[in-house]
């Protein structure tokens, strides 16, 4: 392939247009398929170079400024014979007038119905990424575009290839046209993440159309921008492993100590409800209370500077106070063996240019004094493991698998509250704030490597640093799921993260690639994010896609049905055995189907042991259950009446309640015992506190779900994830 002609005086940001037959040239040396082609200078060669090729042909303008040929009525096209093709070349040469056509290239005329496009762009957070979708009139009309960050190979191409909305139009056959040859078309795609990461200089790569000739994909036009500056987005984050990366962030999450710096006696200050809430919760460590004055707060005694706290007895920091005072805090810590810092101080890089200055200052500080931290501008940082809740906004969640990383403070909270709700427990937390050295991919690194998180639930509204975070959630997705929920996906959005992050919003579809391409499951809204990261905490990963609802009423079901199918997931045949099953167990009435519609004709054991036989059938990967909860919701009328507890109130309360916590034990237990998800369903969830079906779930570990369709949602994350952790 021919080069570009260096230009040492080129503006940097300029870029240089290939001709569509160097463009060809470039993509065909790579392995995509192309027709035959040819450049000429005359009529006399178009009809000899066509006579070659083969008719039909076309022919086409062509030169490195003609990047549009059609614009310049610059292509004939369905050429049949030496004449035609003659008298074409003399149109196009005579009409080229600009000076800027290098010839004519006469072409090999390829038919095919269906149009695809494919490329590459070069994303500044993610660099070189593969594009594939519909092409043609299809392309700006349905928008039906994917990315996957290059290189790529067969297989992940294979997926992205699947991952567009409309790919049954060629991954199938269709209107008589038989299904694309997968294994040519993800070739393609491979080859042009070759080309990207083999030559950095290219800028852009689009193949518009390819065309399917029958089942084989052919790229009839190229254009290639090249860069006058090629630009590779540096990764100067270190690499550490496990051990590293586990005694780097042990201050921070497992501190044996904690100074509070700027405890205040007014309790809307920060200083006040930090050192209010790691009493409050119950650190196990010792707290080191700094006030100026030496005042009582809470009833403990305050110190008047960090000299006074014991050398070693504190490795984090947590700072509340003004940003003039940190600096000089931070050295007097690190002279006490402190090597984390938690800093709440606000006027950093969000205070403008003066306040990035001093951010940038920090940073170097920090690492003058071999001290990690984290923030400026955070709301805490919270350990469960060590009862340590070092956050300025409540609340303090129970103990558990899922790690949190956000962005965005208050959704930390965010979280935090569904996780006090649901009873489904936390292993830590942190509000990243600025990010000034520690970002969220230093956490989610920190988090693969991490014992005490089987899940980590993120908030992201910008990326520093695309080639680091890459890297962590390669890292992290081998190892365990990641649920994400990036704000910024809209214009109005990114403007407002730009301001309150000070980092740039990614392109959201070719973020949306990369997090499909790596197994990271993005959620639309933080309470999906939450039940996501529950069931996957919670329950075992489905074997396949073949699910079974049970319900006790119909609608229920139904609703359930259709949330399978726009998830994908499968509603099997029951089996026979399994229909005898249940018609020794309820009525005739039943619906004989999946769902399982018992219609209300379900005894005392009928659940346990209905859950127990789906749970070990082989046909079997999932559960739905949808109805607990409902008599207890009777019983919570009837204890609450004038009546209770006479009339024989007490009794029938008592076991409609106790049968609701026996359900969601049954459910667990057959879980747990056959490697099969149950997920438990009712708006009882939210409607009902207290009820003793959701309250039952809540004590045996599980989350109850608040709909049919959520439950299914989340069903549909543990298969994606389950089917991701299983790919070659």
């Amino acid at each position: 392939m021919r080069e570009p002609s260096p230009n040492s005086q080129a503006d940097p940001t300029a870029t240089t247009t290939l001709s569509e037959l160097r463009s060809m040239e470039w993509v065909e040396g790579f392995g995509v398929p192309v027709p035959k082609r040819q450049l000429v200078l005359s009529p006399g060669e178009a009809a000899s170079a066509a006579r070659a090729i083969g008719f039909p042909v076309v022919l086409k303008l062509c030169g490195d400024a003609i990047a549009h040929k059609s614009e310049r009525d610059g292509v004939r096209l369905g050429l049949r014979d030496a004449p035609a093709v003659e008298a074409a070349a003399r149109e196009l040469l005579a009409g080229s007038g600009a000076g800027d056509a290098e010839g004519l290239v006469v072409a090999e005329q390829v038919a095919g119905r269906r149009e695809l496009l494919a490329g590459v762009v070069r994303d500044p957070q993610f660099g070189a990424c593969v594009s594939f979708g519909l092409g043609g009139i299809f392309t700006e009309a349905l928008a039906d575009v994917v990315f996957a960050k290059a290189p790529l190979d067969r297989a992940a191409a294979r997926r992205l290839i699947a991952s567009l909305r409309s790919h049954r139009l060629f991954t199938e056959p269709f209107r008589g046209e038989p299904a694309a040859n997968l294994d040519a078309l993800a070739d393609l795609l491979v080859a042009l993440g070759d080309l990207a990461i083999a030559h950095p200089e290219v800028a852009s790569i689009d193949l518009n159309p390819v065309l399917l000739c029958g089942a084989e994909p052919i790229a009839v036009d190229a254009l290639i921008e090249i860069s006058a500056s090629p630009s590779v987005p540096p990764e100067t984050a270190p690499e550490r492993s496990d051990a590293a990366l586990q005694e780097r962030f042990r201050p921070l999450f497992h501190p044996r100590g904690i100074i509070v710096a700027g405890v205040s006696a007014h309790p809307g200050k920060f200083g006040f409800v930090t050192l209010h809430n790691l009493l409050r919760f119950g650190y196990r460590g010792e707290i080191f209370a700094l006030k100026r004055d030496g005042a009582e707060v809470l009833g403990r005694q305050t110190l008047t500077s960090v000299d006074a706290v014991p050398d070693g007895a504190a490795d984090l920091v947590f700072l509340c106070t003004p940003q003039p005072a940190n600096e000089a805090i931070l050295r007097a810590c690190a002279a006490k063996g402190v090597r984390a810092a938690f800093i709440a101080s606000g006027g950093y890089a969000e205070a403008g240019e003066e306040g990035q200055q001093r951010q940038r200052e920090l940073v170097t500080l920090a690492e003058e004094l071999g001290m990690v931290i984290v923030g400026p501008n955070g709301q805490g940082v919270i350990s469960t493991a060590e009862a340590m809740c070092a956050q300025i906004v409540a609340p303090y969640p129970p103990a558990g698998r899922i790690a949190v990383a956000s962005q965005s403070g208050n959704l930390v909270s965010s979280f935090l509250h569904y996780a006090v709700a649901s009873g489904v427990g936390v292993s830590k937390a942190v509000s990243l704030g600025n990010s000034a050295q520690t970002g969220l991919a230093d956490i989610l690194e920190y988090c693969s490597a991490d014992p005490e998180t089987a899940v980590v639930l993120a908030y992201v509204e910008g990326i520093a640093d695309g080639p680091h975070f890459a890297r962590a959630v390669r890292r992290l997705t081998a190892k365990k799921p990641l649920v994400l929920v990036k704000g910024g996906r809209e214009a109005a959005g990114q403007r407002a993260a730009q301001s309150h992050t000070g980092s740039l919003a990614s392109n959201d579809r070719i973020f949306d690639g990369f997090c499909r391409q790596h197994g990271v499951l993005r959620a639309e809204t933080v309470e999906e994010a939450f039940e996501w990261a529950a069931a996957l905490a919670t329950q075992p990963l489905p074997r396949g896609r073949r699910t079974v609802v049970l319900t006790t009423a119909g609608g229920w079901g139904v609703l359930a049905a259709d949330a399978c199918a726009r998830e994908g997931l499968e509603l099997i045949e029951l089996p026979a055995d399994l229909k005898a099953k249940i018609d020794t167990m309820v009525p005739s009435r039943w619906s004989r189907s999946n769902p399982i519609d018992l219609a209300g004709g379900e005894t005392r054991d009928t659940v346990p042991e209905l859950l127990e036989a789906l749970c070990a059938q082989p046909e079997v990967d999932a559960v739905i259950h949808l109805g607990i909860g409902i008599q207890s919701a009777q019983a919570a009328a009837m204890r609450g009446g004038a009546f209770f507890p006479e009339h024989g109130l007490l009794r029938i309360v008592g076991y409609h309640e106790k049968q609701d916590r026996r359900y969601a034990e049954a459910g667990r237990d057959a879980s747990q015992r056959h490697g099969v998800p149950v997920l438990v369903a009712t708006e009882l969830a939210v409607t009902d506190r207290g009820n003793a079906g959701p309250e039952g779930l809540r004590a045996v570990g599980r989350f109850c779900h608040p709909s049919a369709q959520r439950a299914v949602a989340a069903l549909s994350a543990l298969v994606r994830w389950s089917e991701f952790a299983a790919r070659d």
